[in-house]
């Protein structure tokens, strides 16, 4: 049986902010506050906390939130005290699991505190937990309520010309959060963001126009924003830009420079990058086959969870590519892969069973 290639895009539009391309609204929170992947997820500002504030408040009270929560004890001093912003961090350490114990009721404690203050973040954090019931009873009114404060604060910021609010406005009304979702609007505060060099809104906005949402589709204009965004090191945008090269999409097509982008995000973590230059090195079209490198970054993959990156993986141990055959090891990551779902590495294994 052959080994199947999947390219993985990290520009998950619809649904936007779920790690494991879930429901967005059921999975809202878990990406809010896990600042990995797209949109929200990958965006880690602080949101206001005074529906007046401006830029410079707004670059502050980050800088005191970095400062208060260096470790857990210092976090909880800092919420202890008050601070909007620590109380929010713990929060979200609570809902991730993060230093603590899992729990979604001190999550839930400490989100109030936070959203009590005007801390927009939380206040989304807030709306998530009452959508999905996690902590509380699940409360749909309540969960649009506490959206719309948090819509109301990053408005305000955003009408002042500030970068973050504008990409936070913009993603609710991507979402429909608070507000009707908008793709047009989103499109516009994504741009007003972008165009001030926030890297998460040029990522955005490039999936905006790679997708056709809220603007009409250009991929050329896709791969600008993606470019600009990757040059500032956001890893969802190298990984987007080395697709386009890849598939030669707004682009010529360009394994040499699909290769690049793919390894400046595959070296700092990022999973899909790391699959995908897996893939190229596999595959070995304009650049040289190289099993032992697909399979190294194969790996670097799959422990992250990549279910495709375990399928091939188990499947270069399965022939020896790259890695001494060992079955053990082929069935090891084969079976991972498909507790994932993930077909091809069920298949074969319910072939190799009828041998």
């Amino acid at each position: 049986m052959e080994n199947f290639i999947h390219i993985k895009n990290t520009m998950a539009i619809k649904p936007v902010i779920s790690a494991l391309l879930l429901s967005a609204k059921a999975t809202l929170l878990a990406a809010l506050v896990t600042p990995v992947f797209l949109l929200s997820a990958c965006n880690p500002h602080s949101p206001v906390s005074d529906v007046a504030a401006s830029a410079s408040s707004y670059a502050d009270t980050k800088k005191d939130s970095a400062s208060s929560c260096q470790t857990l004890d210092s976090c909880r001093k800092a919420a202890e005290q008050g601070n909007a912003e620590a109380q929010n961090k713990l929060g979200e350490m609570y809902f991730m699991g993060q230093g603590v114990a899992q729990d979604n009721t001190q999550a839930l404690f400490w989100f109030r505190k936070a959203a009590a203050q005007g801390n927009a973040k939380a206040q989304v954090s807030m709306g998530a937990m009452y959508y999905t019931g996690q902590g509380v009873g699940q409360d749909k009114a309540q969960a649009t309520s506490w959206w719309r404060k948090a819509v109301e604060q990053w408005r305000k910021a955003a009408e002042q010309g500030n970068a973050e609010a504008q990409n936070s406005l913009a993603e609710m009304y991507y979402n429909g959060f608070g507000v009707p979702e908008d793709n047009a609007q989103a499109a516009f505060w994504y741009r007003k963001a972008a165009e001030q060099g926030n890297a998460y809104a040029q990522l955005n906005l490039g999936g905006m126009y790679e997708h056709g949402l809220g603007v009409a589709k250009d991929h050329t204009q896709a791969v600008f924003w993606y470019r600009k965004a990757a040059e500032q090191g956001n890893t969802n945008a190298q990984n987007n830009l080395a697709l386009m090269y890849d598939h030669g999409v707004g682009v010529p097509l360009d394994k040499k420079q699909a290769a690049f982008w793919y390894r400046k995000a595959a070296q700092r973590g990022a999973a899909a990058a790391q699959y995908n230059l897996g893939t190229i090195y596999e595959n070995g079209i304009d650049i040289d086959q190289d099993y032992t490198q697909a399979a190294f970054w194969y790996r670097k993959a799959a422990e992250q969870g990549e279910a495709a990156a375990q399928n091939n993986l188990g499947m270069l141990y399965a022939k020896g590519k790259g890695v001494t055959q060992d079955k053990k090891q082929a069935e090891f990551w084969l079976r991972k892969a498909a507790a994932q779902g993930y077909k091809e590495a069920q298949d074969y294994l319910d072939e190799q069973k009828e041998h």
